[in-house]
């Protein structure tokens, strides 16, 4: 019997005949079953958030690892945390079979090495304190599962992200997170719904890890790093809602703080200068919360 996710959706048998905008329908109508499906495994995402916060605020880090789409999906989770939530590019981290060529040409043969998923991790230094989350749609890439049972060998905290319920990575990780979505619209065409399960469980694991560690305050991304015209503009904005300032008075304070949203936050809230309120960010993992009460209880 072949995984689910590789098996002909009766549904969809005759989309090759079908009207443009039947076949859409067709597609729409099967994606709408991935929500309901990730839902059913919340407790499962619940548990490996838990225990991945639990190692990053040890000093350990977040990698994921996988091939092709599942692959793709991990480097992007990872590549968007540092901007949005200010924290280093180590601390969260994507591993992709073949290297980041695959990022954008296929590399297929790369998935059935089992050995180069161990060399990989090494390359990267995972040890015991750090968090490793396989991503893999059938569940049965060697390369995905090698380097799941070495990070699992030597201490790490294991999950999978997979679609293929009993698939043989589920029995080589700590927590198997598993929303079976069904066969896909076009027959083992795993970009699909399953990619889309995998990249609504991989944005609920890195931003709920964020507001556990502190990077949220209300539902405002009180680290962003402002990169461009945009993020400017956005953390104005929050800076503006968290202190109540008029934009001219917002301005001023964000360009005192060196354009940091972070050190402004705490500049206002602390009627610190700049100086003094990086300090004391820097002394607590540059959370504002902590920052300010730190702050207050030394008063």
């Amino acid at each position: 019997m072949f995984p689910i996710t590789e098996q002909e959706n009766s549904k969809t048998a005759n989309i090759d005949q079908a009207s443009t905008l039947d076949a859409l329908r067709l597609i729409n109508d099967e994606d709408k079953l991935v929500a309901a499906a990730v839902e059913k495994v919340l407790p499962d995402v619940a548990r490996a958030v838990d225990e991945i916060v639990a190692r990053l605020k040890d000093g350990g880090r977040l990698f994921y690892v996988g091939t092709g789409t599942s692959g793709r999906l991990g480097v992007l989770d990872a590549s968007e945390i540092p901007p949005t939530y200010g924290v280093p590019y180590e601390l969260v981290q994507g591993i992709i079979a073949g290297g980041y060529d695959a990022l954008y040409k296929a590399t297929e043969a790369s998935e059935d090495n089992k050995e180069q998923g161990i060399a990989d991790l090494k390359s990267r230094g995972v040890t015991e304190k750090d968090a490793v989350i396989a991503i893999a749609a059938s569940g049965r890439t060697p390369y995905t599962i090698g380097a799941v049972e070495y990070a699992r060998s030597i201490g790490a905290f294991t999950a999978c992200i997979v679609c293929n319920p009993e698939s043989a990575i589920t029995k080589a990780v700590d927590v198997p997170i598993v929303p079976v979505v069904g066969p896909e619209a076009i027959t083992g065409s795993t970009r699909m719904k399953s990619g889309t399960a995998q990249k609504l469980v991989l944005n609920m694991i890195s931003t709920a890890a964020m507001i556990r560690l502190g990077y949220v305050k209300g539902n405002r991304m009180t680290n962003m790093k402002p990169a461009n015209e945009k993020l400017k503009e956005r953390s104005l904005r929050i800076l503006m809602a968290e202190t109540h300032l008029e934009e001219p008075g917002a301005e001023k304070l964000m360009s005192e703080a060196g354009n940091d949203l972070r050190v402004a936050l705490v500049m206002h809230a602390a009627k610190l200068d700049s100086a003094a309120a990086r300090e004391t960010l820097e002394r607590n993992e540059w959370v504002v919360e902590r920052a300010v009460e730190q702050l207050s209880a030394s008063k």
